[in-house]
């Protein structure tokens, strides 16, 4: 339509005679209405977007559609989201596992597929979106075959699978909780319930300061009507539990099992050192306590039942679990942050694309275009002295909340504040190259310091294949592709893959 417009322009404009001034009025409706239209597409982007989150409970999907418009200030090129319309949410589906510890990839792919279908959306109309893997999904031995799959098939779309500290950070963000923190300038604790595992992330002014996991979840047993076991996970057989499959548990035994996985959850909300079990149960480091939290927001499956939204009982201990633990929680604490079962998937990606600054650098050695890189944004307080020291250990544990595996190039998104003297620049160069650990380095600054920062690293510290861009606006969660140097201009475009999270008013 862009290209029809065009041509309607350009044999109005070209009908008049020499020395006329060509005036709209004059055209015709058609050619207004196309001109219209062609300048509309040049400033806006409306995008079909989707998100597929595979869980260890229950797995579901989300259309939605993102409008982005062209900022008008100073001539800029950068799209920003105006809009988002959710068109379609899948039902709940259990996410089926076979007796392997595979996951049962047809059933999934049948469920996947009768949701397009249902939906009247064809997967070569989707644009962009996600595919997660969280909790014990992503212990299954066909996980990374499963997403690739899924990506494949779903539309063109940044595929992420998850690790233990890359869902709390999901969690977090999907369920408004670190807007809550960012709007009100509080602590805020977020713990993510779903069914085989929980995640805590501590925010502190809108930013994730610490994260953890523990393998507690409401469907680590499944009984049915005669109260027989029909699905045991090893985290209840480290809780205790000695019942094989198809005996009867007892409710007194249910309960006793409750109790002793609410407790060690209970341990990690209130920062006491874990006791045994817990420590048995983690699958991370125990969460860094940044600050005590004033509040504390519950998401995941098992959140339905903690906020009174789900009242049906599934065979599971998904609703005994949230009781113990909403009874134990800090009186006055607990907030709803409106997002529950769906806080993971709330984002499905989209594409804005910038222009880098005119000062980068780039190593002869740096390979582009790369794409599908990960940004993330160490807890560096730029404001206030620091040391190469201070600024290595916050990269090296902003880089495991992304759980890499070795030399997957990654992104260190750095929001530069103060002047770019030398003392200074040098003391972040020499912590980022400490902290990175050789991983192929990626630099994305806010500010006019790219390439400084990158000569300091390649020439003094002698890191080979830098990539340092300055001049681009990033979000923790994004994923980067890199093009080629324009020479004329001394810029690489750069697209952006944002996941789109509720922006949560308290």
């Amino acid at each position: 339509m862009a290209d029809r417009g065009a041509s309607l322009v350009a044999r109005s404009l070209t009908s008049f005679h020499e020395g006329d001034e060509p005036h709209f009025h004059d055209w015709s409706p058609e050619a207004r209405a196309a001109a219209a239209q062609a300048i509309w597409q040049a400033e806006n982007v409306e995008l079909t977007t989707v998100g597929i989150d595979i869980g260890s409970s229950t797995s579901h999907l989300m259309f939605s559609r993102v409008h982005l418009q062209r900022k008008t200030q100073m001539l800029s090129s950068e799209f920003v989201v105006v809009a988002r319309e959710t068109l379609w949410r899948s039902p709940i589906l259990f996410t089926p596992f076979l007796p392997d510890f595979t996951i049962d990839a047809r059933r999934l792919g049948e469920f996947i597929r009768s949701c397009y279908d249902e939906a009247g959306v064809a997967p070569d109309a989707i644009d962009s979106g996600a595919v997660i893997l969280t909790g014990e999904a992503i212990k299954r031995r066909n996980a990374e075959a499963i997403a690739r799959l899924f990506a494949a098939q779903a539309g063109r779309f940044v595929c992420a699978s998850a690790g233990h500290h890359m869902e709390c950070v999901l969690a977090a963000h999907g369920a408004g909780a670190t807007a809550i923190s960012r709007h009100t300038h509080r602590t805020v604790l977020n713990v993510d319930i779903g069914g085989g595992t929980t995640k805590l992330a501590l925010i502190v002014n809108g930013e994730i300061r610490g994260t953890c996991a523990i393998a507690v979840g409401g469907r680590l047993i499944v009984q049915d009507e005669a109260g027989r076991l029909t699905r045991i996970e090893q985290s209840a057989r480290q809780a205790g539990l000695q019942r094989r499959l198809g005996e009867i548990l007892p409710e007194a035994e249910r309960e006793s099992l409750v109790d002793r996985l609410a407790g060690a959850v209970l341990e990690l909300i209130a920062g006491r050192p874990p006791g045994s079990l817990a420590k048995a149960l983690l699958l991370t480091e125990p969460l860094e306590r940044a600050g005590e939290p004033h509040l504390i927001t519950v998401t995941g499956g098992v959140s339905e039942y903690v906020f009174g939204r789900e009242k049906r009982a599934f065979g599971d201990i998904a609703q005994p679990l949230a009781a113990r633990l909403r009874d134990g929680l800090p009186p006055g604490k607990l907030t709803d942050p409106g997002q529950g079962i769906r806080a993971t998937v709330i984002g499905a990606s989209q594409f804005t694309v910038q222009l880098s600054g005119k000062t980068i650098h780039l190593s002869p050695q740096a390979r582009l275009p790369v794409r599908n890189v990960p940004v993330v944004f160490p807890a560096l307080d730029l404001d206030r002295p620091y040391d190469a020291a201070s600024a290595a250990v916050a990269i090296r544990e902003a880089l495991k909340r992304l759980e890499l595996e070795k030399n997957q190039p990654v992104a260190l998104g750095i929001r530069w504040r103060g002047e770019p003297y030398y003392q200074r620049l040098r003391e972040l160069a020499a912590g980022i190259a400490q902290g990175a650990g050789g991983a192929p380095l990626i630099l994305m600054v806010d500010r006019d310091v790219g390439r400084l920062l990158g000569h300091i690293l390649e020439h003094e510290m002698g890191v080979a294949g830098v990539i340092s861009i300055d001049g681009v606006q990033l979000r923790e969660l994004d994923y980067v592709d890199i093009g080629e140097l324009i020479d004329a201009s001394e810029v690489v475009p750069v697209v952006i893959k944002s996941l789109l999270f509720p922006e949560v008013n308290p």
